[in-house]
């Protein structure tokens, strides 16, 4: 059984002032005023839409990420109607195969210590359910039909697309002190990556503490 933290990882390798251009064009044909483009007129621009709300704009540019975490987050992720995913598939995935070295891989629950008898509890949860699931296998069962038993915390992959203005609505609820913990987790990861590289865009929004 391994256990791991949660993780995120930028797919796309864009130039930030090219999408900056971009969405500044698509904007200024809805005023035609294309005339006023100049080399460091984007930002402002973009940041003057976004604060009256006119967030179409922006569905212009998507961007992607790959994210590790647990099953239970994907569980909300996918709730985001605007977005495509692809995940990884517990039907098909053996996890009795090589690749997978024989054995199940789960996230670390955020809101427990390790020295936390919850944890400890947690741990030794996994640790059954890792035991069941080869004996099933190793029984006969298919990797579709053992899946049955293999709960929230398990380690899943899953790409994900969405256009700026989702990833904004995404942020918003998402960062919020009531989102769940995991979820929040993954959030302020993918949060910090895009207020870093499209300041214009997301750094209006303020996850709060």
């Amino acid at each position: 059984m391994k256990i791991i933290e949660p993780s995120v990882e930028l797919v796309d390798d864009f130039d930030a002032a090219a999408v900056m251009k971009k969405l500044e064009l698509a904007g200024r044909v809805c005023y035609k005023s294309e005339g006023n483009i100049k080399d460091d007129s984007a930002e402002k621009f973009i940041r003057g839409i976004i604060k009256r709300g006119h967030e179409s704009v922006i569905e212009h540019a998507a961007i992607s990420f790959k994210i590790i975490c647990d099953r239970g987050v994907t569980h909300e992720l996918v709730r985001h109607r605007l977005a495509s995913y692809s995940q990884e598939s517990t039907r098909f995935c053996d996890y009795t195969a090589g690749k997978f070295g024989g054995e199940l891989t789960f996230i670390k629950p955020c809101f427990w210590r390790e020295d936390d008898e919850n944890f400890k509890l947690w741990q030794e949860t996994m640790a059954q359910l890792e035991k069941n699931y080869l004996k099933l296998r190793a029984g006969g069962a298919r990797p579709e039909e053992a899946r049955s038993i293999l709960p929230n915390s398990l380690k899943t992959e899953i790409f994900v697309t969405m256009n700026l203005r989702e990833w904004r609505h995404f942020l918003r609820l998402r960062t919020a002190k009531a989102a769940h913990p995991q979820m929040r987790e993954v959030a302020l990861k993918i949060y910090k990556i895009l207020a870093e590289k499209l300041p214009a865009v997301f750094d209006d929004i303020k996850p709060t503490e």
